[in-house]
């Protein structure tokens, strides 16, 4: 296993959001009730690990220094309302350690340089947009453990990002891809086609002045698909396993493989009801040497793992923004992430890619093949 570095709290600022010197900073966290930010009273809630990691790393580490290193001011920490669901918009009050009510778009988005959002639900896509509206820089650390703090945060993000650039120049401009997926003794096929679009990263570096947002941990190579077709199992929260029906790049309906029928009859509600809710909003392959951390956001950047996604697509460029959902709530971009650890009933046993009419098979059994590895080795 890839042994890392301490974790360093300069080293990353520094690295992902060259430069620091003048900025102002400020944190945000997510809370079921956003007023218990008031003296730190969230720090009483013993399950709110995330939000401790907010405070004892990032806070704390700003307010002891870190700032001052950096050449940055600020370090303030607010909070908002708990979402409910991964990148739904935010609504707009926050409270401040004093207890004071305030707004996102009035009173913090117009007045830092850089936010970051350590938080329960990603909140990438509502942050991205706010970005490009007020000019800020920033990153969403959501789900943060030990685990993330002692490598996906420790690595240099100059190596994360030079890798996924061979990776991305080894994918970029394909016409499709096709993964096979093994599941309780049968195999289906999805078809993503990405019609020779050039492939994105999510490399962690938000370099510059440019208004952007970085997911971190970072490290992955993604497309916005264009069309999608076939059959791909998805395992439930609760283990069901169903078999995802796609025509016309969005999940038509779902039927049971193996668990609950309730839980399949419950999608198939919300697909007919909300149809763009199944809409196929994204590919991605991971790019870094990572342990397995038990938070997507960072077991989706490990090396082998695919992930495909269903929703609000518009932070990566593509069209789905949450006004085409017919309810609120729905409007979430939500990633399907298949590894050995997170799907050990789901086997991935081979994704080809086809580019320039030529078929070449990138990943094998969660590993990738030697098409990649030479393409890391140049």
């Amino acid at each position: 296993m890839k042994s890392f570095p301490p974790f360093d709290l300069k080293r990353l600022m520094s690295t992902v959001f060259e430069p620091t010197e003048g900025k102002r900073l400020c944190i945000l966290i997510d809370l079921e009730n956003p007023a218990d930010v008031e003296d730190f009273g969230f720090l009483q809630d013993e399950s709110l690990t995330i939000q401790r990691h907010a405070h004892d790393t990032f806070y704390q580490g700003f307010k002891n220094g870190g700032l001052e290193a950096l050449g940055m001011t600020g370090g303030d920490l607010f909070a908002y309302p708990l979402t409910g669901g991964s990148n739904l918009d935010m609504e707009d009050e926050a409270f401040d350690l004093e207890g004071k009510q305030l707004s996102l778009e009035k009173d913090i988005y117009p007045n830092y340089g850089i936010i970051l959002c350590i938080s329960t639900f990603s909140a990438t896509a509502p942050l991205t947009a706010h970005a490009k509206k007020f000019g800020f820089r920033g990153a969403t650390l959501h789900g943060l453990n030990e685990v993330i703090l002692s490598s996906g945060l420790a690595v240099d993000y100059n190596e994360v990002s030079a890798e996924a650039e061979k990776l991305r120049l080894a994918l970029t401009k394909s016409d499709e891809f096709e993964i096979d997926y093994a599941v309780e003794g049968s195999t289906y096929t999805l078809k993503i086609v990405c019609d020779k679009q050039d492939a994105q990263k999510s490399h962690g570096l938000c370099r510059g002045e440019k208004p952007d947002v970085a997911n971190l941990p970072a490290g992955e190579v993604y497309f916005v698909p264009t069309g999608a077709e076939g059959q791909f199992p998805m395992r439930y929260e609760d283990g069901t396993l169903g078999i995802m029906n796609v025509s016309g790049m969005r999940i038509q309906n779902a039927t049971l493989l193996k668990g609950d029928q309730e839980v399949i009859d419950a999608h198939n509600h919300k697909l007919k009801s909300d149809p763009v809710t199944g809409e196929l909003g994204e590919l991605g392959f991971g790019t870094q040497e990572l342990p397995v951390s038990g938070r997507d956001i960072q077991d989706e950047k490990i090396r082998g793992t695919i992930h495909v996604a269903t929703g609000r697509s518009d932070h990566l460029g593509g069209h789905l923004t949450p006004d085409l959902f017919a309810e609120k709530m729905n409007a979430t971009h939500d990633d399907i992430l298949f590894s050995p650890t997170k799907t050990p009933e789901i086997n991935i046993p081979q994704v080809r890619m086809v580019k320039n009419g030529e078929t070449i098979v990138i990943h094998e059994n969660f590993q990738i093949t030697d098409y990649l590895v030479k393409a890391l080795e140049a």
